[in-house]
C-alpha cells in the first residue's frame, strides 16, 4: 500500500468520527469503561502479588528441632535448605543457648527467674525460614517435617492461601469482565462502523466500480476503529492514573514503604497499565471494525 493510500484513509478514519459523534461517544465510552475496568482488577491483582510476595517473604515458618536431636540431623535441615536457594531466600537458627538469651532478653528486669535454667536440656534448636514466594510454602513444609530430628513446623497458612485465592479470583474475574465488556465493545463498535458505511454506501459503491480493492476499502473503518481504541485507551490511562494517585497518598500517608501493608506507587504500575490499554484499546477498536466492514461493506 502506497503512502499516499494510507494518508488517505486516515483522513477518511477521523472524518468517520467526526461525521457521527453520537455514536463516537458511545463507543469510546464502552470501551474507555472496559479499559478502566481492567485497570482495576490489573492494578488490584498487582498489589496482591506484591503484598503475598511480601508476605511470604516474612518469617512465615519456623522449625522447631526436636530435643537431644544430632548434628547430624541439624546438617540434613542445612543441606535442605541450601540446596533450595529458589524456594529459600534465607534462613536463620538458633541453638538452645541463643534462644535462652533471647528469653533473657525478652524478659527484661525479670530475666534473673532463668538464671538456674538448663536450656541445654528443655530448649530445642530453632530455624526461622524466609520464602521467595508464599506459594512454596506447603511443598517446603511438607518436604522440611520429612527430615528426621523435626519436632514442628509452624507456618502461617491462612493469610498465605487466602492471598493465593484471592489472587486466582481476581485473575479469574479480571477474565470474565475482560471477554463480557470485550463482545460489548465489538456490538458498539459493529454499529459505529455500520452507520457509517450506510452514510457513505454512494461512495463506496463508486469506488468498487471504478476497482478499489477491498483493502482500500475497508482500511479507513479500521484506522476509524484504532483511533477511537487510542482515545479510550488514553483517557482510560490518565483516569486510572489520577484516580490511583489520590488513593495511594490516602492510603499510604501513615505507611512506610518497606511495611507489609504498603502497595504500590503508580509509577511502578504506570507503563504497564499505559502499555495495556493501548494494546487492547487498538486491538479493540481495529478488529471490531474490521470484522464489522466484512459484514456490511459486502467486499
Amino acid at each position: 500500500m502506497s503512502i499516499r493510500a494510507f494518508w488517505n484513509s486516515l483522513k477518511e478514519g477521523i472524518q468517520g468520527i467526526i461525521r457521527h459523534p453520537l455514536v463516537t461517544v458511545a463507543s469510546i465510552s464502552t470501551i474507555l469503561l472496559m479499559l478502566l475496568l481492567m485497570s482495576v482488577f490489573f492494578i488490584f491483582s498487582a498489589n496482591a502479588r506484591f503484598i503475598m510476595k511480601k508476605v511470604g517473604q516474612q518469617p512465615p515458618i519456623e522449625v522447631y528441632m526436636k530435643l537431644g536431636c544430632t548434628q547430624e540431623q541439624l546438617d540434613m535441615l542445612v543441606e535442605y535448605l541450601q540446596g533450595n536457594a529458589d524456594k529459600i531466600k534465607e534462613y536463620h537458627g538458633l541453638s538452645p543457648e541463643q534462644n535462652y538469651n533471647r528469653f533473657r532478653k525478652e524478659l527484661g528486669d525479670s530475666a534473673s527467674i532463668l538464671d538456674d535454667f538448663d536450656y541445654n536440656t528443655y530448649l530445642p534448636y530453632t530455624v526461622t525460614i524466609q520464602l521467595t514466594d508464599p506459594s512454596y510454602a506447603d511443598e517446603v513444609v511438607m518436604r522440611i517435617q520429612a527430615i528426621p530430628g523435626i519436632e514442628k513446623v509452624m507456618q502461617e497458612s491462612n493469610v498465605m492461601k487466602f492471598l493465593t485465592r484471592a489472587t486466582k479470583t481476581v485473575n479469574v474475574a479480571t477474565f470474565i469482565a475482560f471477554v463480557v465488556l470485550f463482545l460489548i465493545s465489538l456490538f458498539i463498535i459493529s454499529n459505529m462502523v455500520r452507520i457509517s458505511v450506510y452514510s457513505r454506501s454512494t461512495e463506496i459503491a463508486i469506488m468498487k466500480f471504478v476497482g478499489a480493492t477491498n483493502g482500500y476499502i475497508r482500511l479507513p473503518y479500521i484506522v476509524e476503529g484504532a483511533i477511537v481504541g487510542m482515545v479510550s485507551a488514553l483517557c482510560a490511562w490518565g483516569i486510572t492514573r489520577v484516580a490511583y494517585t489520590a488513593l495511594y497518598n490516602r492510603a499510604m500517608k501513615d505507611v512506610v514503604s518497606s511495611s507489609i501493608y504498603a502497595i504500590l506507587p503508580m509509577k511502578s504500575l504506570s507503563v504497564s497499565v499505559l502499555v495495556i490499554c493501548l494494546a487492547c484499546g487498538v486491538i479493540i477498536g481495529s478488529v471490531g471494525s474490521g470484522i464489522a466492514v466484512r459484514k456490511y461493506v459486502k467486499v
